[in-house]
């Protein structure tokens, strides 16, 4: 490798989605995350779509943790 050349590395997900893990719960993502800008609560959440409340804060810590993607990389 010549000095001062770098590789370009293209980002990847360390982690799956928030929209992906929605989905897999059977959880509408835009619903979620508009239920989440109006500070409704896991037991609201959770009712509305039928989940256990558990699921619901589940997704609520991955957001907070998280984001929405999770994605590592350089250019």
């Amino acid at each position: 490798m010549k000095a001062g050349f770098h590789f370009s590395r293209v980002p990847w997900g360390a982690r799956p989605s928030l929209k992906a893990m929605a989905s897999e719960a059977g959880i509408d993502f835009d619903r979620f995350i508009a239920g989440l800008a109006a500070n409704r609560t896991d037991t609201e959440l959770a009712r509305e779509f039928g989940v256990p409340p558990q699921s619901i804060n589940r997704l609520r810590e991955h957001f907070e943790r998280y984001g929405v993607h999770s994605i590592i990389g350089q250019d």
